[in-house]
């Protein structure tokens, strides 16, 4: 079984080609222009996903060696993420399969970050969590706490009230002048500083509830403070900065995260999405395991940004439970689990 996989959300163009659940392809195409803006500008991401979408495609089934008329259903990307991007490549998968009949399969991307863990590949065996399990969900956009019963079925048992874990990460970077994207940019600077040198707010949502909100005001304000006094403080601390902000955030999600593998039980313990690239995360998430006996399982770093493999592994496993999309399918900017 065949499936090519399209992925729009956002400002990466990538398509990806699994057979039999094992990745033979997974092409990306980055758009660079939205780091002079500090940030993404949802029109000029449509325009490049226009360009991309078809050499990125042609390049994912000739690195796979498979035809188009061989491809048994394509699936794509519908929602949640950026509507002018989402179209593009919900047009692109809708006239793939109209040229060559393979049915469409409709993925909700958040679902696509969380079956990454299912992906294979030739080269070697990958370790796949067994269900249920636990999944903290990290990105630019989100940020959830998610029970995986099957491949699909999911129960959110938290999630941000406001912005997300990547977000902060961005706009506290964006603060101190580093550019788009800041979040790898502070796991960089974060390992020659220390953790401990500054205290920023740690806000509680209630329940298993995430919120960045607050930390992200009390940064602000602390530079703020701090900059009346001694206007290089930025420069001056600058690893220290980052070293103490991480800390912060891996500790805001870490503490829920405990909290929710207390009430489920569940020790099967996995991570996903852009932030789960996180150097201090992982160590983090590798240390708590040995800690807690639990069996942690931390995606590839090439499955941890937005692709098109976890795309096409989730369309599969749709595929395979008898799941197909109506060709007049809409994307959706925002899902509501």
């Amino acid at each position: 079984m065949v499936i090519l996989g399209i992925e729009s959300s956002c400002d990466d163009t990538s398509a990806a080609v699994v057979r039999d659940g094992v990745l033979l392809s997974n092409v990306l195409a980055g758009q660079e222009v939205h780091r002079q803006y500090g940030g993404v500008i949802p029109e000029l991401a449509s325009r490049a996903h226009q360009q991309h979408i078809i050499p990125v495609t042609h390049g994912a089934l000739t690195v796979a060696g498979v035809r188009p008329g061989e491809v048994d259903a394509v699936a794509f990307t519908s929602g949640p993420g950026l509507m002018g991007s989402l179209l593009v490549g919900t047009s692109f998968a809708k006239g793939f399969s109209l040229a060559t009949g393979a049915p469409l399969v409709a993925v909700n991307h958040l679902q696509g970050h969380v079956l990454s863990h299912f992906i294979d590949v030739p080269e070697k065996r990958l370790p796949h969590p067994s269900f249920p399990f636990l999944c903290l969900l990290v990105s630019g956009g989100h940020s959830q706490l998610i029970v995986v019963n099957s491949f699909l079925h999911f129960d959110v048992i938290g999630e941000t009230i406001d912005d997300a874990a990547g977000e902060a990460f961005d706009k506290c970077a964006k603060v101190m002048g580093l550019p788009y994207p800041g979040g790898p940019i502070i796991d960089r600077l974060a390992t020659q500083g220390n953790p401990q040198a500054f205290r920023f707010a740690r806000p509680q949502a209630g329940g298993l509830d995430y919120s960045f909100s607050g930390l992200k005001t009390s940064f602000l304000y602390f530079l703020r403070d701090r900059m009346a006094d001694n206007p290089a403080f930025i420069e001056e601390h600058r690893h220290d900065l980052c070293a103490s902000l991480q800390h912060t955030i891996i500790e805001i999600l870490m503490h829920n995260l405990v909290k929710a593998a207390a009430q489920t039980g569940i020790r099967e313990i996995a991570v996903a999405g852009g932030v789960s690239a996180n150097s201090g995360l992982r160590q983090r998430l590798l240390d708590e395991g040995k800690m807690r006996r639990w069996q942690v399982y931390l995606p590839e770093l090439r499955f941890t940004t937005d692709n098109a493999a976890m795309i096409a592994i989730t369309g599969y496993y749709l595929f395979l439970a008898g799941k197909r999309t109506a060709p007049d399918v809409t994307p959706t900017a925002r899902i509501r689990h």
